[in-house]
């Protein structure tokens, strides 16, 4: 028997505030949905758009209960809290899809098992076997860790044999820790399909994105991907038999190195709406968001059809940390172009590389749509004001927009 589906005004629990959960909790409101939201951090960027808040950890089992979450926006929280949530009210997409992506070895095993093709790799535990490592998977290689990762920090990279020894003490992890070391790609480009599948098992897929990082952050990303029609239906294939494999429900993203030679290789996943899938927000006719939010309440899923050619820029911080202000001129310049679409995520101190908001642009061509949206990106300031008394850096509230 089908169950009913979960219908406004009920609560939606979300288990992380970070700007992902926001962006969901916006979605959510304009469907009738009331949110709640747990998080460590009472000045989240989803305080402000949620209905009540529960100030704790990911890890707090009482805490999560009290919630009552329905679904998660970030890998960290704690597997016995969504055990336990589970037990009251369904936790989606799931906590196969939470297991498998925790942990990259895991994930490698994982999508290894599904037949579908992964970075050569290799478990460590010692410089011997980071050497071995080597041998066998050629150099460049990175040496990651396991868990908690994100934004191409938590890895060292290893391009020479000089660089192996003195490799794992840079990477700082306790010692004897399990490793991935995975050979560098050499790919055409970073690609990323997300996809949504609802509680009947049907998957809606959007169109593949094209994607630009730098240092590991996600720079931008352009949809439509211009790649030829067989590797985007190909690309989609992939997402949804990995997402019916963890038997998901929900959202997915799959990132991928597309080859030189059309080979897909997959190099990460996200259960969860994702930083390439913001472009759907204007780009598609149901954006990535209002998605999941479907899916997990058991309705049926939107349109993916892409609207036009879409681009989106991140925006990230600059300077020392302080409080995020963006200055009023560059901001008038940047959106006397009609055709841009801003969006900050409420972060209340801004400090070099955080990620504070994106723009996106629809155009006639995603290179046309690219261009306008990094010349309003460009334009974007943040004002250089004193740091205020408790305006530091705060890695703690920076970790938990892990692998976004």
């Amino acid at each position: 028997m089908s169950l009913p589906p979960i219908a406004p005004p009920a609560t939606i629990g979300i288990l992380g505030g970070g700007q992902l959960g926001r962006m969901l909790a916006i979605s959510a409101r304009a469907m009738g949905y009331r949110v709640a939201v747990l998080d460590p951090d009472p000045d989240c960027p989803t305080a402000a758009v949620a209905d009540r808040q529960v100030v704790a950890g990911y890890d707090d089992v009482g805490a999560a209960l009290r919630l009552a979450a329905l679904t998660y926006e970030l890998e960290h929280v704690a597997a016995a809290v969504v055990d336990a949530v589970d037990g009251v009210v369904p936790v989606r997409p799931g906590r196969v899809p939470l297991q498998v992506t925790q942990d990259r070895i895991a994930e490698r095993r994982f999508v290894e098992e599904a037949g579908v093709p992964v970075a050569p790799w290799r478990e460590i535990r010692t410089a011997d076997e980071l050497r071995h490592a080597a041998g066998a998977l050629g150099l460049p290689l990175r040496i990651k860790a396991t868990t908690g990762g994100y934004d191409g920090r938590s890895q060292v990279r290893v391009e020479r044999i000089a660089d192996v020894d003195g490799a794992l003490d840079r990477l700082g992890r306790p010692a004897g820790e399990a490793l991935l070391a995975e050979a560098e790609m050499a790919f055409a480009s970073e690609l990323s399909i997300v996809l949504t599948r609802g509680l009947d098992g049907r998957c809606a897929t959007f169109p593949l994105a094209r994607n630009r990082h730098d240092e590991g952050i996600l720079a931008d990303s352009v949809a439509p991907a211009p790649v030829p029609a067989p590797i985007a239906e190909r690309a989609a294939v992939v997402g949804e038999w990995l997402a019916v494999a963890m038997d998901l429900v929900g959202t997915l993203t799959a990132e991928l190195f597309l080859m030189p030679d059309g080979q897909l290789v997959v190099n990460e996943l996200a259960p969860r709406v994702h930083n390439s899938g913001h472009w759907t927000i204007e780009g598609a006719a149901t954006s990535q968001f209002e998605q999941h939010i479907r899916a997990i309440c058991g309705l049926d899923l939107g349109s993916t059809a892409a609207q036009a050619p879409s681009a989106m820029v991140n925006l990230l911080g600059t300077g020392r940390p302080r409080p995020a202000r963006l200055e009023p001129e560059g901001l008038g310049r940047a959106l006397a172009d009609p055709a841009v679409h801003l969006h900050l995520y409420d972060k209340r101190t801004v400090f070099e590389r955080r990620k504070m908001g994106h723009v996106t642009v629809l155009g006639a061509t995603v290179d046309e749509a690219l261009e306008r949206a990094r010349t309003a990106a460009d334009r974007l300031r943040w004002a250089e004001t004193e740091t205020e008394t408790g305006a530091e850096a705060d890695p703690a509230a920076d970790r938990k927009e892990g692998r976004r």
